[in-house]
Formats: C-alpha cells, sequence, structure tokens
C-alpha cells in the first residue's frame, strides 16, 4: 500500500464527482487531475484539489488559506511515549491510543494503519477567538477568522473522511454563529446528500436573565454519514417510562399491550359505517372522521380481539398493539434535553471529579453522557474504533470506557490532541490534562501516585491499555548511523510486526511515509 498513491486516487475520485455534479467544469478538472497526478506529496495535493472547491451547489465561498508551507525535509511520524503509556491488553482486548501533537500531521500517519477502517469520527473544533492555541499565533496570528475556521477545518475533514469506513459516521459540535457556515463545508466534503440531521443540544439547564437578546442555551451537533445508504442510526434503548403504558387489563396471552384511536382524519364514506360494541350500544366515529379500515376488516380485527371496548365493552373502540410487535428501541429525536445527555455545567463537574486541580482549561467542556448517547446510536458494532481529533478533556474516551463497562464492549479510542500550553496547563493540555484524565480513570490514581480525587473515591477504574505517542520528525536525507527514518520510525505502531529484513523495512518506509531518500551507501 502506498498512502501518497492512496490519497491522490481519493482526491482525484472527488474531482471526478465534482464534474458528474456539474460543479466543476470537466476541462478545468482534467488541468486539476494532471497537477494532483504531479504533487510531490499530500499537502501539496491537497492544496490543488481545495482549487477545485468552488461551491457553486451550495451558494457559498470562503478562501481557502493554506497553512505554512511544512518543511520538505523532514518526516513526521509516530514516536511512543513511555512515559505516558501504560496498562494490559489481552489478546483480542482493545489497545487505545492518545496522540500528542498537531491533528493534521496525526490524521496523516493514521491514514497508514486506518484509512476506511475508522466506525465514528466526533470533533469539537474550537470556534471562538484566542482559542486555537500553536497554530491560529504561527498562521492566522491568533485570530480566528470565519476563513480560517473553515479552511483549518477543510483539510482536516478531507483526511477524516479517507479514514472513515463506508459505513462509517462523523458528528461534529458547532456553535449557533457558525453552524450554517461548517454545515456548508461539511455539504462541500462529505456531499449534501450524505448530510443525516442537525442535533440540537440544550448546553445549559438554566436561562441567561441576564443577556441583551436571547439566552443562548443550545448548541448544534451535525451529523454527516461517508455513505448515507449503509449508514442507519441504531435504536436508543426504550426507558421502563416507555414501556409502562403497555398494560394487560383483558389478560391478553398475547402479553402487554397499548391502544390507539381507530378513527382517522382521512375521510372515506366507505369506511364510515356503525359498529356494535359487546354491551350493544352503537357507536360511529366522529363527524368527519371514519374508521381506519374496512368494515369487513374491522370485523375480522373484533373476532381477533385486536379491538378494545373497555372493561365495560361499551367505550369508544381502540386498537391493540402489543409490545412484542414494537421495535425494541426509539428512533432518536434530533432535540437533545440536558436531562437525557447532560450539559456545560454537569461536564465541569465529572472534571472536578477527576481532578483535584481547581482551574478549569476549559470553558465548554462536553459531558460524558452526550458523547455516550452519540456512541450508542452510531453503530450496534460493540468493537467499532471511535476518533476524535480535537480530543481535549479526553471525554470522548472516557465515554468509550464507559460504554464498553456498561455492555461489554470492545470498542477502542484513539485520541488526537494538540499540547497547546496555557496559563492554567504549564505543561500542555495533552500532558496536564488529556492523558492525565485517561490515566486516573482507568488506573484510579496519577502518574505520580495520586489517589487523592473524588472519582477514584465512587468509581472503579476501567482498566484497560493507553498507548501514547508524540508527533516526531526526522530529516529524511539523514545518513547518519541510527538516525536516517528507516532507522527511528518504529513500524509497530503501525499495526505492523517487525520486519524481517532491511530490504522490506525500506520498502515500507518510502511507500508509506513521503519524500524518503534513501542514500544506497547506508548500511544497516
Amino acid at each position: 500500500m502506498n498512502t501518497l498513491s492512496d490519497t491522490k486516487q481519493s482526491l482525484l475520485a472527488e474531482l471526478r464527482q465534482r464534474v458528474e455534479d456539474k460543479i466543476l467544469e470537466p476541462s478545468n478538472a482534467t488541468l486539476l487531475e494532471k497537477l494532483i497526478t504531479n504533487a510531490d506529496d499530500g499537502d501539496e495535493a491537497q492544496a490543488i484539489a481545495a482549487l477545485g472547491t468552488t461551491y457553486k451547489h451550495t451558494g457559498f465561498h470562503f478562501d481557502v488559506r493554506l497553512e505554512e508551507p511544512r518543511r520538505t525535509d523532514t518526516i513526521k511520524y509516530f514516536k511512543k511515549n513511555e512515559a505516558l503509556s501504560f496498562g494490559q491488553a489481552a489478546e483480542g482486548e482493545p489497545v487505545h491510543k492518545l496522540i500528542i501533537g498537531d491533528n493534521y500531521d496525526a490524521l496523516q500517519n493514521l491514514l497508514i494503519q486506518y484509512r476506511g477502517k475508522i466506525d465514528v469520527i466526533y470533533i469539537d473544533p474550537p470556534y471562538g477567538k484566542d482559542n486555537m492555541g500553536e497554530f491560529a499565533k504561527t498562521n492566522y496570528h491568533n485570530a480566528i477568522s470565519r476563513d480560517n475556521l473553515l479552511s483549518m477545518l477543510y483539510f482536516r475533514l478531507q483526511l477524516a473522511k479517507q479514514l472513515l469506513s463506508e459505513d462509517g459516521v462523523i458528528f461534529c459540535s458547532i456553535d449557533d454563529k457558525n453552524q450554517a457556515y461548517v454545515k456548508c463545508l461539511f455539504d462541500e466534503v462529505f456531499n449534501e446528500s450524505n448530510f443525516v440531521t442537525n442535533i440540537i443540544w440544550q448546553k445549559k439547564f438554566s436561562p441567561q436573565n441576564d443577556s441583551k437578546w436571547f439566552s443562548d442555551n443550545h448548541d448544534f451537533i451535525l451529523c454527516y454519514a461517508k455513505n448515507k445508504q449503509l449508514w442507519h442510526p441504531a435504536l436508543l434503548k426504550r426507558s421502563l417510562g416507555t414501556n409502562a403504558r403497555y398494560t394487560n387489563p383483558d389478560d391478553d396471552p398475547r402479553g402487554p399491550w397499548a391502544s390507539t384511536d381507530l378513527a382517522v382524519k382521512t375521510y372515506s364514506k366507505e369506511y364510515d359505517y356503525p359498529i356494535t360494541t359487546p354491551s350493544g350500544r352503537i357507536v360511529w366515529p366522529a363527524k368527519g372522521r371514519c374508521w381506519m379500515t374496512s368494515k369487513e376488516k374491522m370485523a375480522k380485527l373484533i373476532d381477533d380481539k385486536r379491538v378494545w371496548f373497555g372493561k365495560n365493552g361499551n367505550n369508544i373502540p381502540r386498537f391493540k398493539t402489543f409490545l412484542s410487535e414494537v421495535q425494541q428501541g426509539i428512533v432518536p429525536l434530533t432535540v437533545w434535553l440536558h436531562t437525557e445527555v447532560g450539559h456545560n455545567q454537569s461536564a465541569k463537574q465529572e472534571l472536578k471529579e477527576v481532578f483535584t486541580e481547581t482551574s478549569q482549561p476549559f470553558d465548554t467542556p462536553k459531558p460524558v453522557l452526550l458523547i455516550k448517547r452519540i456512541l450508542e446510536l452510531s453503530s450496534n458494532n460493540k468493537s467499532s474504533i471511535v476518533l476524535d481529533f480535537f480530543a481535549g478533556s479526553g471525554t470522548t474516551g472516557h465515554a468509550v470506557l464507559e460504554l464498553n463497562r456498561l455492555d461489554e464492549g470492545q470498542r477502542t479510542f484513539i485520541l488526537c490532541q494538540l499540547n497547546e500550553k496555557t496559563d492554567t496547563t504549564p505543561n500542555g493540555i495533552a500532558y496536564d490534562v488529556t492523558a492525565k484524565r485517561l490515566k486516573r480513570i482507568m488506573t484510579g490514581e496519577c502518574y505520580d501516585g495520586n489517589k487523592n480525587f473524588k472519582w477514584a473515591e465512587e468509581n472503579k477504574p476501567y482498566g484497560g491499555k493507553l498507548e501514547a505517542y508524540e508527533i516526531a520528525e526526522v530529516n529524511n536525507a539523514n545518513a547518519i548511523l541510527g538516525q536516517t527514518p528507516f532507522d527511528v520510525i518504529d513500524e509497530t505502531l503501525y499495526g505492523k510486526e517487525k520486519f524481517a529484513t532491511t530490504k522490506e523495512k525500506i520498502d515500507w518506509v518510502c511507500s508509506n511515509f513521503e519524500h524518503t531518500q534513501m542514500d544506497v551507501e547506508h548500511k544497516f
């Protein structure tokens, strides 16, 4: 497998689809195809493909801003951080991953092992000013204009799409100000036909009475499938309250049932006839209504005891639906209340239970219940692979571990987080928050052995194995013994067994890492 070749083929397929959808002129596409085919690396191929994104069918346009040119004499690769890695996993059990560094580099490296294998992606990208860390400071002077936000997301979403399985799904949290624009961007990358829904999440449980105009109480969660024809949300579990309305007052051997009105609004003279109740009472449908079926079929339903006339046999007839006949789950709604999936304040409380520190590195963390709901409806596969490349405090990992415990699943999470340093995270967010949270909830103690936090007092550690990686770089032309890409890149971090021969290792590195140069005089 050649990662660069696969990336180019994916981009070319996108161009051809744009031509088919009459978004891109065929002559322009021909030129872009030539440029992509001859591109030196994936970054260049992505930038060329972006020129063919014209946004005609959405009526949407933004100026794509390329990130700072990356050094072509270096290769970015995964390097294991032994100090942050921990735990054990038996054969067949999940090995979770935390990748520390720029998520663009992380996504490119993940393509080597996980192209087309990720089942669920959840992201909560930064969408406010002064909240993008190193990327904003170096590229956009620390101000996230809308073009900057969309440009940053555009290239990452292109990589994310290549990682998703054909029946995979992606969810993106976004605020009210940016929702419309980010949705248009998703329409372009994933195709509008693969838009599933826009969920409204009640993020606050109380009104803001000091608001100047309206109390801002909700955010959005965009949902797109890789291929909408292949993905369908799982049914949510029926609650005890939902099933409570199914009773059995007539001791029907078919079990509990609930009744519904037999009269309907769509009037048909053929279905407007009298029914005689067991007590001898004659009843008609209400004025302007009729019965739901013909007189002959109604007689069969009555004979089959599918019609309920009340305990005294004198009521208006109602149709019986048995609990055993209804689908064993509930179709998810598009409005999620804080009473069901939590809110920002409950998410902050969750962090306080894990950390003894009083500082809050995140203004709007997401609650575990919210991500757990997303995972529950994303797939019936209890061994799915879940990716979050804006991991923040690590809530997605927490939700995966919690859901695995509840249903004995074997889901695997992959989290990516830039190690941005702030006043409250002097070692960086990935070190001081993300990794520490995972360590504490998985083992019951922090890296320094500290067990003095509330979560550990009230919960049993989840267990499991975490491998932490850093994004490292190596000079691709370095001929110093032990310092070439062929020396420092560890194939086992990409799901490969150790290569038996030097040639196998060289072939694999050259196929998967761009710009690799091999010094023919170099000896291993």
